[in-house]
């Protein structure tokens, strides 16, 4: 069964290693990887068993985390702001 991870920004779970029943094992780094709108999920790449679903964050968990010092949601968040300002959303 997946592992879900609810918080993007939960420290540590792109090297922590898991085990696939098939007997494979590494991080994230190592599995294949496929993106949707709401989630990232992460299957082993030897057997294509579904290892870890990842949630994106929201735009308000990434100021929180920014908030609270977290370096990466930071530098998403600058990137975002930076997006918003060149182009805004019409008020129309």
């Amino acid at each position: 069964m997946a592992e879900l991870v609810p918080d993007y920004f939960t420290a540590g779970w792109r090297e922590r290693d898991l085990t696939c029943p098939c007997d494979w094992h590494g991080n994230s780094r190592a599995m294949a990887m496929e993106l949707h709108d709401a989630v990232t999920d992460y299957a082993c790449p030897q057997c294509g068993n579904l290892l870890l679903i990842v949630s994106h964050p929201s735009l308000d968990q990434v100021r929180a985390a920014a908030d609270a010092g977290n370096d990466e949601a930071a530098a998403q968040l600058a990137i975002i702001e930076e997006a918003q300002a060149r182009f805004p959303r019409d008020a129309g």
